[in-house]
Parts: C-alpha cells; structure tokens; sequence
C-alpha cells in the first residue's frame, strides 16, 4: 500500500474518533459520520481494521459506557434515564441492557457499588 493512502486513513480513522468523542449523544452511523467527513463508510471501514481496536460501533459503543459510567459515579443526583439521554440513548431499557453487557450490573447497582467503594475508601483513609 502508498504511503499517501496509509496517512489518509490514518487521518480519516482519527477525524472519526474525533467525531465520536465530540459528537457521541447523537445518533451516529457509520454512513452519516463517513458523509460528514466526505468519504464512504467502507473507507472507514478500512481505516478502522487498519488502525482501530475495534470497529466503528464497538467504538461509539464504549465511549458512550465510559461516560455513563463516568457520569454515574460523580453526579448521583442525575436519575439513570437521564444519564441514558446524556450519552446518546433513547430509550433507557435499552440504555441498561447495554451497560449491563458491558460493566455486568444494571446501572443502579453499577452507583450503589461505586458509592459502596467510595465510603470504604474514605472510612479506611480516616
């Protein structure tokens, strides 16, 4: 392969993870993101099996559980629906379902243990 066209997927590969950590909440496709970047989705198809880790859903996929996570652990006050809505879920089932596959606990225990951490944390820092 040139080495223009490696620095060109390279570039697309890393303009589309700068779409999805700017644009995560939105419901992203690999079809809209490749428009937006004037390129096609089997482009960044390639560029992902070349320089990804993952595909581009797997992606999309574990930013947003990296923020809820993130958002469930340091703002308790904001309900887990919310928190569903905030990183680009609909409907908060299906929020759940996700996060649930990815972490192994419903979101409500995902907080209730990360609160259990930090109390003990803080009780043995004491």
């Amino acid at each position: 392969m040139r080495e223009r066209t490696l620095e060109e997927q390279r570039r697309l590969y890393l303009m589309t993870r700068s779409v999805i950590a700017r644009h995560y909440r939105r419901p992203l496709t690999l079809e809209a993101v490749a428009r937006a970047l004037a390129s096609s989705p089997r482009q960044l198809q390639r560029a992902y099996e070349r320089f990804g880790e993952c595909s581009f859903k797997e992606d999309l996929y574990r930013r947003r559980m990296a923020i809820a996570a993130r958002l469930l652990i340091e703002q308790p006050a904001i309900p887990v629906r919310d928190v569903a809505r905030l990183v680009g879920y609909r409907q908060a089932p299906h929020f759940a379902k996700a996060f649930r596959r990815r972490y192994g606990l419903t979101p409500t225990r995902f907080r209730a243990a990360a609160r259990r951490r930090a109390a003990s944390g803080a009780k043995s820092r004491s």
